[in-house]
């Protein structure tokens, strides 16, 4: 995987020079004194699409060393505005070997975010990583328990509880304080995903190492489809948009509800899934191999699904036009990252407004709302818990995982929160995981 290390010429002619698993080294006078002052070393791992985000977003609060990605063009194009103090790998483990890098962002494709970010924590990193953290439930038991053992801080990339001039915040505050009612339900809308296929196979770019992108994921033949924005489509890598944007939406709907500690306790609904529920679910459970399967988009494309809590208040997350609302006897409420409507919004006297605000700094843990990865930073800093913890958010991912298992099986499942699997149900358990491609195990 080692390739030259480049000149500076040929840097200049590259923009960002050739990428390898041993870094681009240079010094200078202003790298050494940004070296020496007291900022967070951040290195970005997975750096295409959001994970280029992210790695800004770090790197404009720390001192940025490193990037890696796969995807050399990614790393390249990410690293370009840093010049020579950001080295590129191709290799994330590379990365994790420094000893001047302090906190990591993950913006990789879901099916590696949790080795990635359980390595990083195992070197002694601290971990922002993008949503949805998890590909399967079994997944979500792995890094909790990576979390306990390391006690590094971790902060999940859920930023509706912490930005959008706090909109979602005052949401939660209105809905546990009672201000819409005792008996609450929830809408999570967040559109459907993309249907398309079969593509074409085509060779391997020179750019990509695709053996290493598969990572736990079924060798197959490389096909543009299925990386970058599109990944999402595809089980082996996403759980569609069900996980990817329901978790946001349904994130801040348990979190109002009262259901972030659990999860719901009960799940179904019903799924359009582009090659067939049938076989998709023979896929997931093993009894078909991945060359029986279509070149296709395969997660669902539509879906309807309702999720009981165990305090009896329940959440339809559904494909829709994307917005959250929370609903009672006393009051309805919209909110998306541009509004927050409805009563008793539009009612709130300036006593009230000023509650509000009050409240949802409780609700933020004590601390102003603000960005999402200065949350992060202020808790690596001051070791606290984040507004976006790993324990919480596995509730809510898994919430989405069981939306998806209840309409691959086709009926409701059960949910037991303490013992983390399904009550009574064999085949809902034995989709909680997945069989994982060597070396890349989890």
């Amino acid at each position: 995987m080692s390739q030259p290390r480049s000149t500076r010429r040929t840097f200049l002619k590259t923009t960002a020079g050739l990428a390898a698993a041993v870094p681009y080294f240079w010094t200078s006078a202003s790298a050494q004194e940004e070296a020496a002052n007291d900022k967070l070393g951040v290195a970005a791992i997975g750096v295409g699409g959001r994970g280029s985000g992210i790695g800004q977003q770090a790197a404009s609060l720390g001192n940025l060393v490193a990037c890696a990605d796969v995807h050399r063009q990614n790393a390249e194009k990410f690293a370009q505005p840093y010049g020579f103090r950001c080295d590129i790998y191709t290799d994330y483990r590379k990365v994790l070997d420094r000893k001047d890098v302090d906190v990591i962002t993950c913006g990789t494709p879901d099916h590696w975010h949790i080795k990635i970010a359980i390595d990083a924590m195992e070197a002694g990193k601290d971990v922002y990583c993008e949503k949805p953290l998890t590909l399967t439930i079994a997944e979500g038991r792995k890094i909790i328990d990576a979390v306990k053992r390391t006690g590094r801080v971790f902060q999940v990339g859920t930023q509706q509880r912490s930005e959008f001039d706090g909109v979602f915040l005052k949401a939660v505050v209105l809905a546990r304080s009672g201000r819409l009612g005792e008996t609450l339900h929830a809408v999570s809308s967040v559109g459907g995903a993309t249907s398309g296929g079969p593509f074409a196979t085509q060779p391997v770019p020179e750019f990509l190492d695709w053996d290493f992108w598969l990572g736990q994921a079924p060798k197959v033949d490389y096909t543009p489809e299925r990386i970058g924005w599109n990944f999402r489509w595809w089980f082996d890598y996403s759980g569609g948009q069900v996980t990817d944007w329901g978790v946001h939406h349904t994130d801040i709907a348990l979190w109002a509800l009262g259901g972030d500690a659990t999860g719901p306790a009960e799940v179904e609904g019903k799924g359009e899934f582009p090659l067939g529920r049938e076989l998709m679910l023979e896929y997931l459970l093993g009894k078909k191999p991945v060359c029986e399967l279509a070149n296709s988009y395969n997660v669902a494309s539509s879906f309807d699904c309702t999720m009981v809590l165990p305090n009896g208040n329940t959440i339809n997350l559904v494909s829709k036009q994307n917005e959250l609302i929370l609903e009672g006897e006393k009051g309805k409420i919209r909110v998306n990252r541009g509004s927050l409507t409805g009563k008793p919004v539009e009612e709130m006297s300036d006593a009230d407004k000023k509650w509000l605000d009050e409240e949802v700094v409780k609700v933020y843990k004590g601390k102003q709302p603000g960005s999402h990865m200065g949350n992060f930073f202020e808790c690596v800093k001051d070791r606290t818990q984040p507004i976006s913890d790993v324990f919480t958010h596995v509730n809510s991912v898994n919430s989405c995982h069981m939306a998806n298992i209840a309409m691959l099986l086709g009926r409701k499942v059960k949910w037991d929160s303490e013992k983390y699997a399904f009550v009574g149900d064999d085949e809902a358990n034995a989709l909680c995981g997945r069989k994982q491609r060597e070396p890349w195990t989890i």
